[in-house]
């Protein structure tokens, strides 16, 4: 993940109906949500529900697709690992204890 990839991911999660919406959709795992479902579980109208997703999407966060007449939202966990990544690259530049101590942190919460 370069910079200006990692700024559209954060400048996303900054809203936090986006926030609140990614983190059920990484709790919802690969199969993901419908928007309908989505909109319900976020309490806001499908217009609004749409905007947000349509962010998430252009960030690189989620994906789509179409099952009939039904769209499906999903995490990209892949962008979300490169976000990770992005975040610690360099955390261990002579500071091995920073990376074991975050190493454990992501392990306990996956």
């Amino acid at each position: 993940m370069n910079e200006q990839q990692a700024l559209l991911a954060f400048a996303a999660l900054s809203q936090q109906t986006r926030l609140n919406v990614l983190r059920a959709l990484v709790v919802a795992g690969p199969e993901g949500m419908a928007a309908g479902e989505i909109a319900d579980m976020a309490s806001v109208s499908p217009s609004n529900i749409s905007f947000h997703l349509k962010e998430l999407e252009r960030s690189g966060l989620i994906a789509v697709r179409r099952s009939s007449r039904s769209m499906f939202y999903s995490a990209r966990f892949d962008a979300l690992g490169s976000l990770v990544e992005f975040l610690v690259k360099d955390c261990c530049s002579g500071h091995p204890n920073i990376c074991a101590a975050f190493s454990k942190a992501s392990i306990s919460t996956t």
